[in-house]
């Protein structure tokens, strides 16, 4: 069912004030868009051309990172594609891993097609089942509050699955680079300050 909430309020408002050592990862698309709409930023890795990746990379950067918070931006039907990632972050041992889903019950990037949790697939449900300590389904403004106290302060690993209105796109703010290469050593010397800078963008 396609949700009500304006996925550029919704994320403009979990992205406020953003903690300096905040490390977000988004998923391939719409996601993304999203969050570079915001302003770019080095401790960004968005995703390209790799459905369903985004929460194992996110994962492994929690993994990696542990003092720091990776959080997590995708779609329903990223997360769908890859589903597997939800059990590993449910039995990872990650505490700072937190998942954002901008469910609109749709493929955006292909046409508009239903995803399943246009019918009956609870996403906040699966990843209860996979072991995650907490799960939101938002679908107002009202619970946002909540919402970003989850994704940002709670122990992990936790989900906030938000329904958000289909968006038609007037103009797509891509990040700096799709350059794979490029987008990992920039993302890599921001969190860490080691490695080589890429500079063929």
């Amino acid at each position: 069912m396609t949700g009500t909430l304006q996925r550029s309020e919704l994320i403009a408002e979990i992205l406020a004030d953003r903690p300096e050592d905040l490390l977000v990862v988004t998923g391939l698309g719409s996601s993304t868009y999203d969050v570079a709409e915001l302003g770019d930023n080095s401790k960004n890795f968005y995703m390209w051309g790799a459905m369903g990746q985004a929460v194992p990379v996110g994962l492994g950067i929690a993994v990696a990172q542990p003092e720091k918070r990776a959080l997590i931006v995708t779609g329903d039907g990223e997360l769908l594609m890859g589903l597997t990632g939800l059990s590993a972050a449910g039995n990872a041992p990650a505490r700072n891993v937190a998942i954002l889903v901008m469910d609109n019950g749709h493929y955006s990037e292909t046409g508009g097609q239903p995803t399943h949790t246009s019918g009956q697939t609870n996403l906040a449900g699966v990843a209860e089942q996979c072991g995650f300590r907490k799960t939101l389904e938002i679908t107002e403004m009202s619970e946002l509050v909540e919402a970003k106290r989850l994704l940002l302060d709670e122990e992990g690993p936790v989900l906030v699955v938000a329904k958000v209105a289909l968006r038609k796109y007037d103009k797509i703010v891509e990040p700096q680079s799709r350059i794979g290469h490029y987008m990992a050593a920039r993302f890599r010397m921001a969190v860490t300050g080691r490695g080589e800078a890429a500079l063929d963008i």
